[in-house]
């Protein structure tokens, strides 16, 4: 998997749009906020349903923007709540990533304004194992755009 990251705005979401547009993979985008779900194993179920989804494609790119929503580190996303349905969705992804020889011809992107507060573990290398930083243009680049 690829991990997109860099500030709001910097052109993450795009970039996975248009390596998708250039590929005749069907494309599935998932916002992490919509599998952080009220009831514990709302979250798993849906990733899960996600990768089954993509399996039955000929070749699928799964865009999970927002991906710090339920990938935070561990002593992070429980709270004092208790609450570890956004841990099992984690959990779950990471299920999915390590089964890849076995997900064909799924590539899988993610895309994040804060990596530094994402669990170790879905960093891992053969789950993401490339990561391309999207940083703020300088004075040159900005000015670039508007010519």
């Amino acid at each position: 998997g690829v991990l997109l990251y860099g500030p709001p705005g910097t052109g993450k979401t795009l970039t996975a749009r248009a390596v998708a547009n250039r590929t005749d993979a069907t494309f599935i985008r998932v916002i992490g906020s919509e599998l952080v779900q009220k009831y514990v194993g709302e979250g798993a179920r849906m990733v899960r349903e996600i990768f089954q989804l993509a399996r039955t494609k000929r070749s699928c790119i799964i865009f999970f923007d927002e991906v710090d929503a339920f990938g935070l580190k561990r002593s992070q996303d429980a709270g004092e709540t208790g609450d570890n349905g956004v841990q099992r969705t984690m959990l779950e992804l990471i299920s999915q990533l390590d089964g890849f020889d076995a997900r064909g011809n799924i590539k899988v992107l993610m895309a994040t304004n804060r990596p530094d507060i994402l669990d170790a573990a879905l960093l891992r290398p053969g789950r993401l194992d490339r990561r391309v930083e999207f940083g703020l243009p300088n004075l040159k680049g900005r000015a670039h755009m508007f010519l």
